[in-house]
């Protein structure tokens, strides 16, 4: 037996174990991204809302936003939210917090109007307040939107 293939094996297994405790590249670290909103809608069993609003994130980041809601339920009014407040979790670039936030709410209100409630998109969750005017009674489960104004993702 020649010593060259043992050789080369050898240099191929070594090459091949410090390929494998090289580092793995790490997740990008979070970014605390925030929206702030204004919206109005209405229901009778069918409920719409939609608004526009603006994301903006602790690395300088941020984008104009149109929002919007559908959901069916028990559910009857009119209202609008004037300063609505968001916050995400668990987002890594700007882009994360654009798409379709699964929703379900109860809700009431006569003059003074007010939401408060977590939605979720995957790993992405987003906590909405915010208060307003407006009548309203009901409870719907549906999808809350967040679109770029001007379009792409």
């Amino acid at each position: 037996m020649s010593i060259k293939p043992v050789a080369a094996l050898t240099a191929v297994a070594c090459a091949m174990a410090i390929g494998m405790l090289a580092p793995v590249p790490a997740r990008a670290a979070d970014i605390d991204c925030k929206l702030s909103y204004k919206l109005d809608g209405w229901s009778f069993i069918y409920k719409q809302t939609s608004g526009n609003g603006t994301v903006t994130c602790d690395n300088g980041q941020s984008m104009p936003v149109h929002v919007s809601a559908k959901a069916v339920g028990l559910t009857a009014g009119k209202w609008q939210i004037d300063n609505g407040k968001g916050r995400f979790t668990d987002v890594h670039t700007i882009n994360d917090v654009l798409g379709h936030y699964a929703q379900a709410s109860a809700n009431a209100g006569i003059v003074k109007s007010g939401e408060a409630q977590v939605l979720t998109k995957g790993p992405v969750s987003l906590a909405l307040a915010g208060g307003g005017e407006g009548i309203n009674l009901g409870v719907d489960v549906g999808a809350f939107n967040i679109e770029r104004i001007g379009g792409k993702r």
